[in-house]
């Protein structure tokens, strides 16, 4: 039991791990996610802010009004700190060129474009471009926009920078790390008090659980719970606990009526044998205690066999013998065969046959050992003058056995103990001898044969109980 349970993870490290775990991979592709959605915008973004920059300066180069590109070094402010704009360590490179591409000035002494601009920069009809490799030997790109005076293109303003530069972002990312493991922590806190509160009512059920297997029915559990499954569980745990307690109380009262009944003959045939053996009676006396001797020694072996055929029936040990019978004829064979072996003084017994007979397949023993049971108990229940009536029905695939009586009925506390095995109601403890496995036996042959024994109706007025039996096409 030790090393079964410490092979197990504790219900709420379960839930808080696993789910943990899962916000975790959605966090951890959400900051993916996003941190390639940054990078791309601040690309973007940095991009048009280029091109701005780019167009801004051309048009400062030609506010002289001047079909010429004036000295650059009389603009001031021309190739003034720009990185700031783009939100950058570094200015990016800013190149001033003429017409055919040579390069007239630059913002840093060290750019990778000394004199001329590629031609294929300058050919190029787009004026944002990106090249695989130059600065550095990575990917670039080159804004470039036109110096132009009245629709004369006296030059070229160009600004370079590599990708890595464009798309390098450091606050967004560490905003970005602070929200994921802020979140990361909220929901790792939310997940443990949900697993937590989750948790704790199932311990308590788990606890009860032991303290039931241990046969202590007394259990103590919270009925405040909001969850609706977990308020069904202790709810339905309380109604089985309550029930196994009722039950275990009717397995003792049943234990000593068994016992009772089987000690009851046993010692009345060894008063009886006893008294013979003394000689305290003898002659005709002694022949009449002989035959009381005989009749409780028939009736001890009826309650064994009745035992014997209900564990053998309940080992389905017992084969059954299945044919095709007409219901109509059956039904009264059976009822024929009881009244004939009966005393039925005052009592009407009633067969309703189909209109249209059917056919069933059942043991025809078997069928009959549920019809008397039921006639014996009917008329056990009927205080004469009374009836009991046979209805027989055709419903879809199935036939309907109904036995009705106009007997006192079954109380209506006892009406769900009556298929239990070895269980009496209380008029019976003391009218009618038995083990109380009449019914609980019956139900059993019924299902056995693919159909069911069930109570349909029990008032003061009488009790209906059906057989429902499978017909045959």
């Amino acid at each position: 039991m030790s090393s079964r349970i410490g092979r197990k993870i504790p219900l709420q490290r379960y839930w808080t791990t696993r789910y943990l775990l899962t916000i975790l991979i959605g966090l951890i592709i959400m900051a993916v996610v996003s941190a390639l959605w940054i990078r791309h915008t601040t690309l973007e973004n940095r991009l048009h802010m280029m091109e701005f920059m780019a167009e801004e300066t051309a048009n400062r180069l030609v506010g002289n009004e001047e079909p010429a590109i004036p000295p650059l070094n009389d603009i001031p402010g021309l190739f003034s700190e720009r990185g700031h704009l783009l939100n950058m360590k570094r200015n990016p490179f800013i190149y001033v060129a003429n017409a055919r591409g040579t390069i007239l000035a630059s913002n840093r002494p060290q750019s990778p474009l000394k004199h001329q601009l590629d031609p294929s920069i300058l050919n190029d009809p787009n004026e944002v471009q990106k090249h695989s490799e130059g600065i550095g030997y990575e990917p670039f790109y080159i804004v470039k926009k036109p110096i132009e005076f009245e629709s004369l293109l006296l030059g070229w303003v160009v600004i370079a920078e590599t990708e890595g530069n464009l798309s390098k972002v450091d606050q967004e990312y560490q905003q970005l790390t602070i929200m994921i493991f802020s979140l990361a922590l909220l929901g790792w806190a939310a997940v443990y008090i949900l697993s937590r509160k989750l948790s704790r009512p199932i311990q308590e059920v788990s606890k009860a659980a032991e303290q039931v297997r241990k046969g202590n029915y007394q259990i103590d559990l919270p009925s405040d719970s909001k969850a609706q499954e977990v308020d069904e569980l202790i709810h339905s745990f309380k109604e089985m606990s309550e029930q196994l307690q009722k039950l275990e109380a009717l397995r003792t009262e049943l234990l000593a009526g068994v016992t009772h009944e089987l000690k009851t003959p046993v010692t009345s045939i060894s008063g009886l044998l006893q008294a013979i053996d003394d000689k305290v009676v003898s002659g005709e006396e002694a022949k009449e205690f002989l035959k009381i001797s005989l009749k409780e020694t028939v009736k001890m072996r009826t309650m064994v066999e009745d035992l014997l055929a209900f564990n053998s029936f309940a080992a389905n040990a017992v084969p059954l013998t299945m044919d095709n019978h007409s219901i109509n004829e059956i039904v009264k064979d059976c009822v024929y065969q009881w009244e004939t072996g009966q005393a039925v003084d005052g009592i009407v017994v009633e067969v309703r046959p189909l209109h249209d007979d059917a056919i069933i397949r059942v043991d025809a023993i078997r069928l009959q050992q549920i019809m008397t049971n039921l006639l014996n108990n009917a008329k056990q229940a009927v205080n004469p003058p009374g009836n009991i009536e046979i209805f027989i029905t055709n419903v879809s695939d199935t036939l309907q056995i109904d036995i009705k009586d106009t007997g006192t009925g079954i109380p209506k506390e006892e009406q769900l103990l009556i298929f239990e095995r070895f269980y009496r109601g209380n008029d019976k403890k003391f009218k009618v001898g038995g083990l109380g496995l009449g019914l609980p036996y019956s139900k059993m042959i019924a299902q056995a044969m693919s159909g069911d024994l069930e109570l349909i109706e029990s008032t003061s007025s009488g009790t209906t109980f059906r057989i429902s039996l499978p017909k045959v096409d």
